[in-house]
């Protein structure tokens, strides 16, 4: 079968993406790749077996991709590139990567009535409500995150089929638009096996203490994701546990670096900023307990923070709050204790815990390698993404 994914961004890189086109790929599909180029680019070009297809887009359209269910001038512009790609590759059925593209993809496929398959990375509406641009008078009145919310329903209710990221996106995808759960697989973000069974070492920015007990972040730094809460932590118990050191390895925001000068606390903390995810193996394997303190909203809820799985792949403890999606997962694997979002005392009380009980770190660890590699890897996880395609071929 002859798959065209559509992607309203640059490629590569883009993990998701190229997972599940490799994966298509291993099943003897063909897969066109539709993405964006800027400036000078190589407009077709066959990368790891995925036929590239790039066209040309400009800083202005991808503005406009902001007011997409505002104004239509986005939707037309990537649906005229979208028909071209699909008359110029022959394909069979189209693969649309997240809603901000999706009504092109609709649209250009009006005509030709190809199957389509709606992959939601993410609950666009919901995580919308923290994009600083919408936290601005001028951002609520030019987007309505309600309009957003409705145009989901409506592809959802259009689409072949529509694939989420975890069981509880499912649910409460289902329940929302009342399309019938078959309709509705579950395609997660998991680890390539490549990422835990490379043992190549890779040179890394933070050097490790002697007495050094790390505590390792991955990822971004914005507010939702409840660095705070372990910044506070610490500086409750600098005094008493001075070995005890963080390392965040991601873009550094503003308001954590102040808050970190507030306290005090730059002999505490590491600020690595951003790194190449080929690092990330490196850093995991430093760590004494990696942590994922996100804060409680429906898309948090909803979704897994990819770290887990890397973090518990390579037999690192783990340390997440409660937000419900990466707590029932986390509890399934038994690989690490759950602190309540926001809650400073808490996230205390359970970081003091691993760092006094060795052996509870070494059997936490230990099983939740084992849940990813036993049932938790891209090749397992993938399968729904694979029974999609057979149903339609």
């Amino acid at each position: 079968m002859k798959i065209g994914m559509i992607l309203d961004n640059v490629y590569p890189p883009d993990p998701r993406v190229e997972n599940e086109a490799l994966e298509l790929l291993k099943e003897g599909h063909e897969v066109y790749l539709f993405c964006l180029g800027y400036g000078t680019f190589v407009a077709e070009e066959v990368h790891k077996g995925i036929q590239v297809r790039r066209y040309s887009s400009n800083v202005l359209e991808y503005k406009l991709s902001a007011l997409a269910y505002t104004l239509p001038l986005y939707t037309w512009l990537l649906a005229r590139k979208i028909k071209v790609f699909v008359k110029e590759t022959g394909v069979s059925a189209l693969h649309i990567h997240d809603m901000r593209v999706a009504e092109a993809a609709f649209l250009a496929n009006k005509r030709t009535a190809l199957p389509t398959v709606l992959d939601l990375h993410e609950n666009r509406p919901e995580i919308m409500r923290f994009y600083p641009h919408l936290q601005k008078w001028y951002g609520k009145l030019l987007i309505s995150i309600n309009r957003w919310k409705r145009k989901e329903e409506e592809f959802v209710r259009l689409a072949t089929n529509t694939i989420v990221v975890t069981e509880e996106a499912k649910e409460e995808l289902v329940s929302r638009t009342g399309v019938p759960a078959e309709r509705v697989k579950v395609v997660p973000n998991t680890v390539r096996r490549a990422f835990f069974e490379d043992e190549q070492q890779v040179e890394i920015a933070h050097v490790k203490g002697t007495d050094e007990f790390t505590v390792l972040y991955l990822g971004d730094t914005g507010k939702r994701r409840g660095l705070l809460t372990v910044v506070e932590a610490l500086a409750r118990i600098q005094r008493t546990h001075p070995d005890i050191h963080l390392v965040i390895v991601g873009k550094t925001s503003a308001y954590l670096e102040k808050r970190i000068a507030e306290l005090k606390l730059s002999n505490s903390i590491s600020l690595m900023g951003w790194q190449l995810d080929t690092c990330f193996p490196s850093y995991i394997k430093m760590a004494d307990v990696c942590i994922s303190p996100l804060h409680r909203n429906i898309h948090h809820d909803t979704t897994y923070a990819n770290k887990v799985f890397q973090y518990m792949s390579m037999g690192k403890p783990v340390l997440v709050s409660d937000a419900i999606a990466q707590e029932r997962i986390v509890k399934m694997a038994g690989g690490g204790l759950i602190h309540r979002a926001e809650d400073v005392g808490d996230f205390t009380d359970k970081l003091l815990t691993l760092y006094r009980e060795k052996s509870l770190r070494k059997e936490l660890g230990s099983s939740g390698k084992s849940f990813v590699k036993e049932q938790f890897t891209w090749d397992k996880t993938s399968e729904e993404l694979k029974n999609i395609y057979r149903e339609l071929a």
